[in-house]
C-alpha cells in the first residue's frame, strides 16, 4: 500500500454531477414536480423556483422543497412527485459514468482509500441509480441523506462515512463534489481537501467562493490530487 504525504484515508464524492451524468434529469424530474404541487408552469414564481433549484443543486432535495412551499405537506407531496418523476426517468434517460469515474474509484481503493458515495436523492432514487450503472460494489459505501441523518450542507452523510469506514480524523478525509452544497458539507465535516468538480451544476467562481480548496476539471484528476 502507498503512503501518501497527506495521508487521506477516505473520498467523499457525490453522484449526480461528480461521478454520473444524468442528463439534466434532476432538473426535468424537478420541471415534473413543480408541476404536480401547483406551482404555474411559466411566469415568475417558475423561473423563481428553477433559480433557487439551481443553487441549491446538491442539498436534500425535501428541504429544497420545505424552502419553496413553506408548508410540510406540499413539501412531502412535491419530494414524492420529483421521487417518482426521477425514478420514471431514469429508465429512459442517458445516464452513465462520468468519463473516468470508475478508474478513479478504482485507483483510490487500490491505493488503500475508502470510497462513499453520496447523493441528496432518497435511498430508493440512489439505488435506482446505482443499479442502473451496475455500481452496487463499487464504492466501499454508498450513503443518501437518510441514512445519515440531514443531507448537505449538514455535515452528517461526510461524517456518518468517517464512523461507518473507521477513520482515524476528520483531516484525513478528502471530499468531491460539482455543487457549492458538497464544499459546505465538506467544510463543515472538517475534510482536509474539499475540492469541487466542473462536470456539474456550479461554476469554478461559484466552487471558490464557497470555500472549495481545489477546483478541479473532473472526478478523473481527482486521485492525483489525494496520491499525490
Amino acid at each position: 500500500m502507498t503512503v501518501h504525504h497527506n495521508n487521506i484515508q477516505l473520498a467523499v464524492l457525490d453522484m449526480a454531477g461528480t461521478t454520473v451524468a444524468d442528463g439534466g434529469l434532476v432538473l426535468r424530474a424537478f420541471e415534473e414536480a413543480a408541476t404536480a404541487v401547483g406551482i404555474e408552469s411559466d411566469g415568475p414564481r417558475r423561473e423563481t423556483a428553477r433559480r433557487y433549484v439551481l443553487d441549491t443543486m446538491g442539498q436534500s432535495k425535501i428541504e429544497v422543497f420545505r424552502a419553496l412551499l413553506g408548508d410540510e405537506d406540499a413539501a412531502q407531496a412535491g419530494n414524492r412527485a420529483f421521487e417518482a418523476a426521477y425514478d420514471a426517468l431514469v429508465g429512459e434517460a442517458d445516464i452513465a459514468p462520468i468519463p473516468g469515474a470508475v478508474d478513479a474509484i478504482t485507483a483510490l481503493r487500490d491505493a488503500g482509500v475508502r470510497v462513499a458515495l453520496t447523493t441528496g436523492f432518497s435511498r430508493g432514487t440512489q439505488d435506482k441509480l446505482l443499479s442502473a450503472l451496475g455500481w452496487a460494489e463499487l464504492a466501499d459505501l454508498t450513503l443518501a441523506p437518510s441514512d445519515a441523518g440531514r443531507g448537505r450542507p449538514y455535515p452528517d452523510m461526510v461524517l456518518t462515512a468517517a464512523l461507518r469506514l473507521r477513520v482515524d480524523a476528520v483531516d484525513r478525509i478528502a471530499v468531491l463534489g460539482d455543487t457549492t452544497s458538497d464544499i459546505a458539507t465538506g467544510l463543515a465535516a472538517g475534510a482536509s481537501i474539499v475540492a469541487g468538480t466542473l462536470t456539474g451544476a456550479h461554476s469554478a467562481a461559484q466552487l471558490r467562493e464557497a470555500g472549495a480548496t481545489h477546483v478541479i476539471d473532473s472526478v478523473a484528476d481527482f486521485p492525483a490530487l489525494l496520491l499525490a
